[in-house]
């Protein structure tokens, strides 16, 4: 009887998977000394966005791609990905490396995606750049608008057609939407800007409140004269998520 070869990982390379787990949508840049490296289908999605070369690290008994960039250099290649409209996670050093220890602790300290920029490099001074969510219900429509890097943020509800016209008027960057409404989202919003769906458990109004309870330090709606707008309530909550 033969023995199978049991496929091993790298620490590095354990530590790296599983903080991508936590992110499987978003193109992971994980910091390695002084070089941001991606790596699988990062990596090749990388190096096609980026003109950086493409190659392979020992990962235990295989080799898995890689690409990377000195990390002085993120600010010449985050603006990149985002404009080509990728979710970027950035994971760097939560520590010094210490003599004697392999492995150091790493974690995600920021997500950046077309529609939440704080970067000045990545705004246009001249205009917002909002990051909408819309939200459909039995009834109407609700849409929420959050510009980060102003504070700005409004809510509306209303028809289709309405919402419609408030998102080319407010011509987001980034529109958040349930994922089993994509068929409905596809026909309805001609968009130029970047969207991604979400889970249903992100629409819901309770959630929602408590977000925005939460956000701005109150324990009902009313001052703000949103609170029978139960759709514009729910995509405000998936937005500030």
């Amino acid at each position: 009887m033969s023995k199978t070869k049991k496929k091993t990982v790298t620490p590095l390379m354990n530590q790296y998977n599983s903080i991508k787990a936590k992110y499987p949508d978003a193109l992971l840049l994980f910091r390695v000394g002084d070089f941001y490296e991606t790596f699988g289908q990062d990596a090749i999605t990388a190096a096609n966005i980026l003109g950086i070369v493409l190659t392979a690290r020992n990962n235990g008994a295989s080799k898995i791609e890689l690409a990377g960039f000195p990390h002085h250099s993120m600010g010449t290649y985050l603006p990149k990905l985002v404009r080509a409209g990728k979710r970027v996670a950035v994971c760097d050093q939560l520590e010094e490396p210490k003599k004697g220890k392999k492995i150091v602790k790493r974690g995600v300290t920021e997500l950046v995606t077309p529609g939440v920029v704080l970067n000045d490099q990545l705004l246009d001074n001249k205009g917002n750049n909002f990051l909408a969510a819309i939200h459909f219900n039995k009834k109407n429509v609700g849409v929420a608008f959050l510009d980060i890097s102003t504070g700005e943020f409004y809510v509306g509800e209303g028809s289709v057609d309405y919402i419609v016209k408030l998102v080319n008027d407010f011509s987001p960057s980034e529109i958040l939407y349930e994922r089993s409404k994509d068929a409905v989202f596809q026909q309805k919003f001609n968009t130029k800007a970047y969207s991604f769906k979400l889970d249903e458990w992100v629409f819901q109004k309770d959630f929602a409140l408590e977000k925005l309870h939460h956000q701005f330090g109150t324990k009902s709606l009313k001052g703000f004269g949103v609170e029978k707008l139960d759709a514009a309530i729910t995509a405000a909550g998936a937005v500030l998520h």
